[in-house]
């Protein structure tokens, strides 16, 4: 297994970034295609969700793989590879499993637990499949995710320890007040007509809105959604479609808007929601001296210091990897042991591991051209490598703010690139929520004891699929040995019947019966104990050392695998 993971999420990039890197459907089509194209990669996944794009990888080689894979994603989101390389992770081998399991559970999303993760790891692996990206390696990983992601909802509560950005969204613009008093009797409407503001326009009608209107571009998706909400049996809400271009018109009378559709310029601008307000109130707005609480002025990141390249005990020389910072169950020669290292350091690390020596990479100016952009790439992979290690956010003092009148409108923003102009944060008589608020909110809510059993189960859950792995790994080795040894029996058996042309067919039954359980006594203990050891951690080395023991032939083991991997085809489907 040589499973990589590059991307970028809400936790190591500003929105701003992620805004700009975002994939329309088209994009991320051929992003997968061009991927399983690369020389280093045999398959091909792709997690875009509105707060992060992953890019996941079937890989010979670690270094050419993340240099190959941050390319890809910068050549197709559109960011400079220079830019965007600071903000990418990646995560190899048991690390990517640990990193997907926790996404699956919700771990790793802006509000913990929300459960919508789970529809978009299943569409993600759906797309792959349909482009015939997803080996039988990535298909069983994410089948697993999709399994342990329930686990976790269905065995623990952690559910309770957040909730869906929906409804987390709505608690911010409420202010902290019992969001079904706040909202009872407003006026709302929902700008799209997706997943996301369906989920949105339900949620509303269950806090009880007195109305609900609904705009699309396409009219007919807008009425449909309007149909549905009407038609519930858990509410009476009053809900209506609307053309897009009627949106103005209807802001004015509406009390709260949300806000997510796939367009990628805005769709409400400062200046029209300042009209809107003013044609409601027939007062002028005004913008704020300061931002709306929650809302920073300066979201520049700021990071603890990497553990520094140090001498490594034990007779590897000149190896640039501190082993006291890298955890227990990793190799110095391991790819693995990458995670964590500063861009310098794991450029030396790809040289000693290669069998060269730890040089150091004198930074050159104002290059340009192939051979500069030839070293940009070589070195990137650990400007990327941010694993296990979220960004410190520090926050600046708190200042006096000017009080800032109770808003008439209240806007949530849910799209990614963001639909409403972020001046809006400004405007008196407004509140404005988004994606960049909403992780500010989140990083402050209180963990629950349900997120450590969530963690244990997806600890308990990758040990699980790395063994399942390293197992059916030399499964192919196995049966290639019994199929040697069924081929020598047959060989014996028909020697024996040139020899003794008169055997009659009851005796040459069960001399043919006899042989073969000879034979398979013989091979059960040590191909139950390979497949014990393969599991272990290390056991990869088990299934050659099979082969060179019984001199099997690579092409009959490589041929039972691809005979397995077709039968994996046929009956494979998302989980």
């Amino acid at each position: 297994m040589s499973l990589l993971v590059v991307g970028l999420s809400h936790r190591s990039a500003p929105v701003s970034v992620l805004e700009r890197a975002s994939l329309n459907a088209d994009a991320q089509l051929k992003l997968l295609q061009d991927t399983v194209a690369a020389e280093p990669a045999a398959e091909a996944a792709l997690l875009a969700t509105c707060n992060r794009i992953e890019l996941y990888a079937d890989v010979d080689k670690f270094h050419a793989g993340v240099a190959e894979l941050s390319t890809l994603l910068a050549q197709h989101s559109g960011v400079g590879l220079e830019e965007l390389t600071p903000y990418l992770y990646v995560h190899y081998e048991d690390r990517a499993v640990h990193h997907l399991f926790s996404v699956a559970c919700g771990l790793d999303s802006m509000v913990v637990g929300e459960g919508q993760i789970l529809g978009q790891i299943k569409d993600s692996l759906a797309r792959a499949q349909d482009l015939h990206t997803a080996g039988r390696l990535l298909n069983d990983l994410f089948q697993q995710a999709l399994r342990v992601g329930k686990r976790a909802h269905s065995e623990t509560g952690i559910d309770r320890a957040g909730q869906s950005l929906v409804t987390f969204g709505l608690e911010q613009l409420s202010a902290g007040a019992d969001v079904q008093q706040w909202a009872r009797g407003k006026k709302a409407l929902v700008i799209g007509a997706g997943s996301m503001s369906s989920l949105a326009a339900a949620t509303l009608a269950r806090a009880g809105v007195a109305e609900i209107v609904v705009a699309n571009r396409t009219f007919e998706r807008a009425e449909r959604l309007a149909r549905i909400l009407s038609e519930g049996d858990d509410t009476d809400v009053l809900a209506r479609a609307v053309p897009m271009d009627s949106v103005p018109g209807e802001l004015t009378r509406a009390d709260v808007a949300v806000s997510c559709t796939g367009a990628t310029g805005l769709v409400l601008t400062a200046d029209a929601v300042v009209a809107s307000v003013e044609g409601r109130t027939g007062a002028p707005v005004v913008a704020a001296d300061a931002p709306a609480a929650g809302v920073r002025e300066d979201r520049q990141n700021t990071e603890t210091p990497l553990p520094t390249a140090g001498a490594v005990a034990g007779g590897d020389e000149n190896c640039p990897l501190d082993l006291s910072s890298v955890p227990s169950g990793f190799s110095v020669m391991g790819e693995a042991a990458v995670a964590g290292m500063d861009a310098a350091t794991l450029e030396q690390h790809g040289a000693w591991a290669a069998g060269g020596t730890a040089v150091d990479r004198p930074r050159e100016t104002g290059r340009t051209g192939p051979e500069a952009d030839a070293e940009l790439i070589g070195a990137l992979a650990a400007t990327a490598t941010r694993t296990g290690r979220i960004p410190e956010r520090r926050r600046p003092e708190p200042v006096a703010e000017a009080p800032r009148p109770e808003p008439v409108l209240f806007l949530l923003d849910l799209a990614m690139p963001r639909d409403v102009d972020a001046a809006v944060h400004r405007l008196a008589g407004v509140r404005l929520v988004d994606i960049e608020s909403l992780a500010d909110a989140s990083a402050d809510a209180p963990m629950a004891a349900d997120v450590d059993m969530v963690r244990r189960i997806v600890a308990d859950e990758v040990t699980a699929f790395g063994a399942a792995q390293r197992a059916a790994h030399i499964t192919p080795t196995v049966v290639a040995l019994r199929s040697m040894a069924a081929e020598v029996v047959a060989g014996e058996i028909a020697r024996l019947e040139g020899r003794l042309p008169g055997l009659d067919d009851k005796h040459r039954a069960e001399i043919t019966q006899t042989v073969k359980r000879v034979v398979d006594k013989l091979l059960h203990a040590p191909t139950v104990r390979v497949k014990q050891l393969a599991a272990e951690p290390g056991g990869a080395g088990y299934a050659d050392a099979l082969r060179t023991l019984f001199d099997l032939d690579q092409e009959t083991v490589a041929s039972v695998s691809r005979a397995g991997n077709s039968t994996t085809e046929k009956n494979r489907g998302p989980a």
